[in-house]
């Protein structure tokens, strides 16, 4: 039993893979439950950890700073992968005034953040983690424990304040979705359409196959005719691409359309 014991207490880089494959594996498995059409996916890995804390699961610190960075790099690659290709295109468009907007309630929540030290015994490590977590922003959360690492300052509050807050950060945002359906939006707004109706939409999968737009622009093809369609994705190549309007059709493209039903058949 000895060698139990030492998957679960005694600090090694084997006992603390173990600990954390077991939160991981759990927070994922329950996340995948559905209440009412609710579920918490990834979020449930940080109240699996906050559980394993309260139960006084340790494991060694320095394969833990490995962990943190390893599982940051990792999640911010990711990250640049699914919304990179798309970031150029964006800003040309609305991005600049979004990002502007964003940038605005991130200094409004940082000014609000420092602010609430001075009248609450949370010190600034701890708020900062608060923050991020509220936010559910995990690459801010990196930054600032670099930040306090190089203004030699502890970060495990920070991390701790992101743990609590980030699954509060994910519930709240589900919980405010529910009651502004609740109480903003009126019931008729909810009416399923039915099959009579104008603006019946329909959302076909269709595979190029037409040699002609084959090169062409979603831009262009739009252009050649007076049919309304929005094409929302492009698999090619076993990947899934989010197109823009300069995005270039190509042959055996699997596209996701958005049609009205009366297009279809031009469509097809």
């Amino acid at each position: 039993m000895e060698w139990i014991e030492s998957l679960f207490v005694t600090h090694s880089a084997v006992q603390t893979i173990v600990v954390l494959s077991l939160i991981v594996s759990i927070g994922l498995a329950l996340g995948k439950i559905h209440v009412k059409g609710i579920s918490l996916g990834v979020a449930f890995v940080f109240f699996i950890g906050i559980v394993a804390g309260s139960l006084h699961f340790t494991a060694d610190a320095q394969m833990l700073t490995f962990a943190e960075t390893l599982g940051l790099s990792l999640f911010v690659y990711a990250l640049g992968l699914h919304v990179g290709p798309n970031f150029i295109g964006m800003m040309r468009h609305e991005g600049i005034s979004l990002n502007l907007w964003g940038l605005g309630i991130i200094l409004a929540g940082t000014v609000m953040a420092l602010s609430l030290c001075l009248v609450l015994p949370i010190n600034v490590p701890e708020m900062v983690g608060i923050l991020c977590g509220a936010t559910t922003n995990t690459p801010a959360l990196g930054a600032a424990q670099q930040a306090l690492a190089n203004a030699h300052q502890s970060s495990s509050g920070a991390a701790l304040g992101c743990a609590v807050t980030y699954p509060l950060g994910v519930v709240g945002v589900i919980f405010a979705m529910i009651l502004m359906r609740k109480f903003l939006v009126r019931p008729s707004d909810l009416e399923p359409r039915t099959g009579d109706d104008e603006d019946n939409t329909f959302v076909g999968q269709f595979v190029v196959i037409n040699p002609a737009i084959s090169g062409m622009t979603i831009a262009h093809v739009s252009q050649m005719t007076h049919r309304h369609f929005i094409i929302s994705r492009i698999w090619r190549c076993g990947k899934v691409i989010v197109p823009l309007a300069t995005t270039q059709l190509q042959m055996d493209d699997n596209v996701l359309v958005v049609t009205n039903r009366d297009e279809v058949s031009a469509m097809t």
